[in-house]
């Protein structure tokens, strides 16, 4: 008896402890020591929600049900929620305390194309506080809550969504505009109603009263799936699809594990990202499938000053095991990414058609920090873009020194300035990519402390360096067929190039460009049976390229 009462005060002294040091953020995370994240536990107790009145009919409408098991499973303690076989018609849930909503594989949870029951409601969208209409599936302030079972969740998404012509067939379209709604005044996108229309107009003007929102209500679409401020949270097994916006968004919120997920939905969808994870920590995603219309598997947390006043990044963050299709990226940060992102591990995930593979976007005027990101052991096929993106110019252009005859206006640093710094991408195999890698920073911030190691890509156009500081390229392989140069480097220094090799050679191996380009170092690289091995332009000095 002496002795589990001793064991019970060690474990109580370490999890105190672990807690203190996890509350000052001061642990130390590594490959070998990576971030612990808790999983919630629940009593056995059970109901099913044929007690509460439920219907498996697919007519009947069953939200005050569902809500009712719910809460009558959380006011007794918690415990489990069961969604049988069936179709079940419903409106929007809320989850509650201690609660694992558990779906059986043949059930389908299917939300309603009746937009009225979705109120009108503050949420936050794109970074920003804002007014949406009320997610399907909602929890607030919550603790050990569960979405488990091998079911289909359904945002009936297709109801809400605009649709771009070019994301379809011309057989789809024709069914589309058959179907109702209203076409733009180009012929090139259809509209649910002319509330979204409207909504679609007037995105950018500012909202005054409640009056302006209900007139767009339709635009306001929302996530299939949002839980703010919550804490010890498990998505598991279960598949979310066709959500008139995001899919899983996960803001605020502390150990949250999704595991064995699948996240679909259209590649024409509008905003479909599959997973979000915003101003949160201890979060796992492992083991999902995720085929989406926008970003796969993303990393936010806020948007400029908003975002900044938070103060809340996203941290102590594990990706591992996951394959991602269709995506605008498979891995992505940002580009809401105002109140920064550290300690970020990324790892054994496959990219598949997506439009950039592991893809890092900011802007000027977003502010925040990135930095301690470490990638290994990822794969990618059919990348439409980039296979590998850092670029501070995301919605915007960036002229080039051609463009510029060398010249670079170099605004002052503030707070809206971000900055990505210290990241380690390694064991990385592209089949193909439009370009292989951009490094693209800000002249009055470079991007800094970039160390890529062991990388094979095979893609149209090599790499890109741009306003970068402190970049280590080692054991690359690139495999480029187009005649310009293999890496273009402009206004960037501290560079390191060891044991670089391309598969079809050359006419130009680098082309250093900038006044403010410098120290670059070749190591172990045969440039013999290049043309011209180096250009220099724009007041780059060939006195700092140095072939060691």
């Amino acid at each position: 008896m002496k002795w589990n009462i001793k064991l019970s005060l060690i474990v109580c002294l370490s999890t105190c402890v672990a807690n203190v040091l996890r509350a000052q953020d001061k642990t130390p995370y590594s490959w070998s020591n990576l971030p612990p994240i808790n999983k919630p536990v629940f009593k056995n107790d059970t109901i099913s929600i044929f007690a509460t009145g439920a219907k498996p009919d697919g007519i009947t409408l069953n939200t005050v049900s569902i809500n009712r098991a719910i809460e009558k499973i959380s006011e007794q303690g918690g415990g489990v929620v069961l969604i049988p076989n069936g179709v079940w018609l419903t409106g929007p849930i809320q989850l509650k305390n201690n609660v694992n909503l558990h779906l059986e594989r043949a059930a389908l949870l299917q939300f309603t194309s009746d937009k009225t029951l979705y109120p009108l409601v503050k949420a936050n969208f794109e970074g920003k506080e804002t007014v949406r209409n009320l997610a399907p599936i909602t929890g607030t302030d919550l603790i050990n809550v569960a979405i488990t079972g091998d079911g289909v969740i359904d945002g009936n998404g297709e109801a809400w969504r605009s649709v771009k012509k070019d994301k379809m067939t011309e057989p789809e379209w024709q069914k589309l505009i058959a179907s109702g709604g209203i076409i733009g005044a180009d012929g090139k996108t259809w509209y649910p109603s002319s509330g979204y229309l409207l909504g679609e107009k007037q995105k950018d003007e500012p909202k005054k009263d409640s009056t302006d929102f209900t007139a767009i209500k339709d635009f306001l679409r929302p996530n299939l799936l949002v839980l703010t401020n919550c804490k010890n949270v498990l998505l598991q097994n279960a598949t979310f699809q066709n959500s008139p916006a995001w899919g899983l968004h996960i803001i605020l919120s502390e150990n949250v594990t999704m595991e064995n997920l699948n996240v679909r939905n259209l590649p024409s969808a509008q905003n479909g990202d599959g997973i979000d994870i915003e101003s949160s920590a201890y979060v796992a995603v492992q083991n999902c499938t995720i085929d989406c219309g926008d970003d796969g598997i993303c990393l936010k947390s806020g948007k400029d000053e908003e975002g900044r006043k938070r103060g809340k990044p996203s941290q102590f963050i594990i990706i591992r095991n996951n394959i991602v299709y269709h995506a605008h990226g498979g891995f992505v940060i940002g580009s809401e990414m105002s109140g920064g992102a550290h300690d970020i591990f990324v790892e054994d995930c496959i990219f598949i058609g997506t439009d950039i593979g592991l893809r890092f976007k900011t802007a000027r005027g977003r502010g925040g920090i990135v930095e301690n990101v470490y990638i290994r052991n990822i794969n990618m096929h059919g990348i439409v873009n980039d296979a590998i993106l850092f670029d501070m110019y995301y919605f915007s252009k960036a002229k080039s020194l051609a463009e510029t005859n060398g010249k670079v206006d170099i605004p002052a640093t503030d707070e809206g300035t971000p900055q990505f710094r210290n990241f380690s991408v390694s064991n990385i195999i592209c089949e193909g990519a439009n370009r292989a890698i951009l490094i693209r920073g800000l002249p009055e911030m470079s991007i800094e402390n970039i160390t890529l190691d062991n990388i094979t890509i095979k893609s149209k156009k090599g790499a890109d360096i741009i306003e970068a500081r402190n970049i280590k390229m080692h054991d690359i392989v690139l495999s480029c067929d187009h005649n310009g140069p293999l890496f273009n480097i402009e206004n960037s220094k501290d560079l390191v190039f060891d044991s670089i090799k391309a598969i079809i050679t050359p006419e130009i191996f680098f082309s250093i460009n900038g006044d403010r380009t410098g120290d670059i170092k070749v190591e172990q690289t045969n440039l013999k049976p290049i043309k011209k091995n180096v250009l220099f332009n724009y007041g780059a000095d060939q006195s700092k390229f140095f072939i060691l």
